[in-house]
């Protein structure tokens, strides 16, 4: 027997857009249902993705810490040759992931937000089939938000299963493999595959661009490159990945020769893609761009009070955009609904966007590639290497640096990058400037807290109007 459920607010997906939607409506009073069908409470971010490999990436440098002291020691520091039992390091990950889980339910509770396990099936735009353990539920809304996210892209050629694995398994392993060949040379398969080069593993990398992290400019990229050659992995650029069997992948290089690859485990990280399939979309007679479900400024879809959120509309595809839209879509509706709440858009000066590779990379607004050939901005670059702190923590020797890009006229800020260890922490910083609008005096006149790796930007922006202090 099929139930029935009406309800002001369904929402399908509960990864960072859906659940972050949920709790912002159910604050605001709204009737609301969210239906999860997919990694668990907080999506492939917190499940597979985002947390997972940071906690990942986080032992990988503590374990190299231990290695570089007994190798000869670092710092005055010497140390036994460590050991790594991966099994145990992923049961770790996984009580992170549990107790964030955990942390999301309770919120959805507070709000009194309706969360039903299943995935949904549209039979119209407004009427879903959710099947549970418990039988099917029929569920018609008056406002539907769609935050179904994305899954890893499948090579037809070297589709998952077996040893070739995705970064959700990566993620899972429960031995360091000897030889991993991750195909893809952007963010995913770099943060990986250099923290697996950290665990012991000898890592190659296969990637079609003539360059690693191809949507970065070469200077950005060049001390990821450094590091990558400094600690032995093999990179193979403007180079395709073939088919894999009895251990080794076979690769086309730049110059047209073939060439095989030993390889106990293939990671494949060629890309994202929205996930559409299998939910009823077809149904909903949304209007879509490419792939993407098409949606306007206010992440209204074509059909009345149908949204969208996060990964389903396209670049980028980052967690924290899936956010931010979801509070939007939630503040609408409940202004709509007379429940308070505001009639917003969603239209940010600029998402920032973090590579957690060795080292880190940060960029928010536009970089110099956007700018190329104008005369009407500043660019500055300060160097890591002229910040106290960052010599302090050996993070001022692998050619790091902040750059902050500027209008010539009135000094606004149109972009700040940097790379270099920990520099994540900065995107915010960098963010909030270019939100709110700010120009280059605004950042040399705030007073930056030394020791601090921040110091970097301030002096960029001096830089910028000809008068730095350090250098």
């Amino acid at each position: 027997m099929t139930q029935t459920l009406k309800t002001k607010v369904l929402i399908i997906g509960a990864g960072t857009g859906g659940y972050v939607a949920g709790i912002r409506c159910g604050q605001l009073g709204l009737d609301t249902v969210l239906v999860d069908g997919g990694e668990g409470l907080g999506g492939t971010c917190l499940n597979v993705g985002c947390i997972p490999s940071k906690a990942i990436i986080h032992a990988a440098g503590k374990f190299e810490t231990v290695a570089k002291a007994a190798g000869g020691g670092t710092l005055g520091i010497t140390a036994a040759q460590p050991a790594i039992d991966l099994k145990q390091t992923v049961e770790w990950k996984d009580g992170i992931v549990r107790k964030l889980n955990a942390g999301v339910a309770a919120l959805l509770k507070k709000a009194k937000v309706k969360v039903i396990k299943g995935w949904a099936a549209f039979e119209d735009a407004k009427t879903c089939v959710v099947k549970t353990e418990d039988g099917d539920i029929r569920i018609t809304a008056e406002h539907v938000i769609l935050a179904t996210g994305s899954e890893p892209v499948e090579l037809p050629f070297l589709p998952f299963g077996g040893d070739v694995i995705s970064s959700t398994e990566a993620l899972s392993l429960s031995d360091v493999p000897k030889k991993l060949v991750v195909v893809g040379g952007g963010y995913i398969g770099l943060e990986l595959g250099i923290a697996f080069r950290k665990l012991g593993a000898e890592v190659a990398i296969v990637e079609m661009a003539e360059r690693i992290l191809p949507l970065y400019d070469k200077a950005l990229t060049d001390p990821v490159a450094k590091w990558l050659e400094t600690h032995g992995v093999e990179l193979h650029l403007g180079a395709r990945a073939g088919g894999f069997g009895n251990g080794r992948l076979n690769v086309t290089t730049k110059d047209g020769e073939p060439l095989q690859l030993d390889a106990d485990k293939v990671l494949v990280t060629v890309g994202r893609s929205p996930r559409t399939q299998g939910w009823g979309l077809e149904n909903m007679g949304v209007a879509m761009t490419g792939p993407f479900v098409k949606i306007d400024n206010r992440c209204a879809t074509s059909m009345k009070n149908v949204w969208a959120v996060g990964d389903l509309t396209g670049e980028p595809m980052l967690a924290h955009k899936g956010s931010a839209q979801g509070e939007v879509v939630a503040e609408i509706i409940a202004h709509s609904s007379g429940k308070g709440g505001h009639d917003r858009v969603f239209d940010p000066v600029a998402i920032a966007a973090v590579c957690f590779t060795e080292p880190e990379i940060v960029s928010a607004g536009l970089g110099p590639n956007d700018v190329a050939g104008r005369d009407d901005v500043i660019q500055s670059v300060f160097p890591f290497a002229a910040i106290g702190r960052a010599l302090a923590i050996e993070a001022g020797e692998d050619g790091g640096f902040v750059r902050v890009i500027a209008s010539k006229s009135d000094h606004r800020i149109l972009g700040v990058q940097a790379v270099g260890q920990h520099v994540s922490e900065l995107s915010n910083s960098f963010a909030q400037m270019l939100e709110m609008g700010a120009v280059l005096e605004d950042v040399a006149g705030t007073i930056h807290v030394h020791p601090t790796l921040g110091e970097a930007f301030h002096e960029a922006s001096l830089r910028a109007l000809g008068h730095a202090i350090h250098i």
